[in-house]
């Protein structure tokens, strides 16, 4: 076993991490943002750092020591320094190095790298790897304090809601000196997201960024974990004129991370979502005019405890004027296909009127019936519940002539609304601001499902793409001149609908 161990990683392979990847589980490894990764993202990553030649290379989250194996054989003379928190890690990690050939000139810390002193060295420090992500939720008040005084001696502002990979950039940045180079992979959510404007600001400042190279969300980069993946290069006090900015299809196209297309940096500077910029801005075609002039589009209604108002054995009680078809699975629009026709294979949402005063006896006895199972269930005492005009009244809109899907890791699916379904917080309404015709609205739906991209919402950890009604309400779409007058419905943009 020794020996295979030894010849595979003489061969470039890690079977040390393989071995670690098996004994914990994904999710016991989650709580330490430890995501393993892959061989050909790795080299990527090394083959761009080759453009220099460092006197150190640091590993912030080393793991079983990928990124510094690669980087100790890339770099001959380049000092290496592990740092890993989780001490079975630092051990392989150690073993890993060692059976490299390269445990003389490597170290490993078992330390957070919040707390890391690096001595001064001569020449340049690379900082490469794959910083751990882990959620605010899981962060000590101690560090959440750190991360917004020493955001703040940046003169930049830090929000709690920060994962742990933008607390490793901070530090980064604090210890990197100018001419120190290097590259993170991590998920991109920080593009778009409020709580990613720290690192929105330290790439465009002290990290001194120069490109970030995205891998589309419909690929999946990490065996055991669903992001969106975007490699991040900077090199400290740059101030480069423009960054350069790549998607690609899959990690096999990231080459030596040189690909893409340049941005003035002052325009990543002033903008709150950096995904949109990805690709060329689309032209507005003649005729074409915002989604948001013809239709507004609304958000389903939060129910607050779908457990008690989706109907169930818990509401047979209750009246079937009460009780209304809805969408309540985003899946089930992506099956519907271009037409919801049927309502026969929803559930049923409950939504009972504010005022009781006007329903039958016998309808009145029911609903108190259902009621007082309701309460049971602690359905008055949620907080949604306790701001609505009467704790029992969900609020259904009225049924939308167009449903559309919101999060996915594809692009949204567009549906008319033929059975007249209700929706609730799980798909959005696209309601007409004035009356459209049947074949406006039919022409609408494929339009719009059929050129929408995942760049027009914004991507957030998982893998997953949002799209925010007001950003839906920004996409281009024939006027109602054109879409009655038989538009293609790609309009000449379909090939775009997967570009980031």
């Amino acid at each position: 076993m020794v020996r295979e161990f030894l010849e595979a990683i003489g061969g470039g392979g890690d079977p040390l991490g393989d071995a670690f990847c098996r004994l914990r589980a994904p999710a016991e490894r989650r709580t330490l943002g430890a995501t393993y990764t892959p061989e050909k993202l790795v080299d990527a990553m090394i083959a761009w750092a080759k453009r220099q030649e460092p006197e150190r290379v640091v590993d912030p989250g080393a793991g079983s020591g990928r990124f510094l194996v690669a980087a100790g054989r890339a770099f001959p003379k380049a000092k290496l320094l592990a740092v890993e928190k989780d001490p079975l890690a630092a051990l392989l990690c150690r073993a890993h190095l060692s059976a490299a050939g390269l445990g003389r000139r490597a170290s490993v810390l078992a330390v957070d790298y919040r707390a890391l002193t690096l001595p001064s060295v001569k020449g340049r420090t690379l900082f490469v790897g794959n910083p751990p992500y882990v959620r605010h939720h899981d962060i000590e008040p101690r560090w959440k304090r750190w991360l917004t005084e020493t955001a703040a001696s940046f003169e930049l502002s830090a929000s709690q809601l920060a994962g742990l990979h933008v607390h490793f950039a901070l530090r980064t940045a604090e210890l990197g000196r100018p001419g120190d180079y290097g590259a993170f992979v991590s998920a991109a959510e920080w593009l778009d997201v409020n709580y990613g404007s720290l690192l929105r600001g330290l790439f465009v400042g002290p990290l001194g960024g120069t490109g970030i190279h995205a891998i589309l969300p419909t690929t999946r980069v990490f065996a055991d974990a669903h992001v969106t993946a975007v490699v991040s290069c900077f090199e400290i006090g740059s101030n480069t004129a423009s960054v350069r900015l790549h998607v690609v299809n899959g990690v096999s196209e990231l080459g030596a991370l040189s690909g893409g297309r340049e941005i003035p940096r002052e325009r990543l500077a002033a903008a709150t979502r950096w995904t949109p910029l990805f690709s060329a801005s689309r032209r507005r075609p003649s005729g074409f005019v915002e989604l948001g002039e013809l239709c507004r589009v609304h958000r389903g209604q939060v129910t607050g405890a779908n457990r008690v108002w989706i109907a169930g054995a818990h509401s047979r009680m209750l009246p079937e004027s009460v009780l209304y078809p809805s969408v309540t699975r985003a899946r089930e629009l992506f099956a519907a296909g271009d037409s919801l026709a049927e309502a026969v294979e929803l559930r049923r949402v409950i939504d009972l009127p504010a005022e009781l005063d006007g329903v039958s006896a016998a309808e009145r006895r029911a609903i108190e019936r259902f009621l007082a199972i309701a309460k049971s269930l602690g359905a008055d005492r949620g907080f949604i519940a306790t701001h609505r005009r009467a704790w029992w009244a969900v609020g259904l809109r009225q049924p939308a002539p167009i449903l559309a899907t919101y999060m996915a890791r594809r692009p949204p699916a567009f549906v008319r609304n033929l059975a007249a379904a209700r929706h609730i917080n799980v798909a959005h309404g696209l309601y007409p601001r004035e009356r459209l015709s049947t074949e406006c609205l039919d022409a609408l739906a494929r339009f719009l499902g059929s050129s929408t991209r995942l760049v027009d919402g914004r991507t957030y950890s998982g893998g997953l793409t949002k799209f925010e009604p007001k950003e839906m309400e920004r996409l281009l779409v024939p006027s109602p001149s054109l879409l009655e007058g038989g538009v293609d419905p790609a309009g000449g943009e379909a090939p775009g609908r997967h570009k980031m």
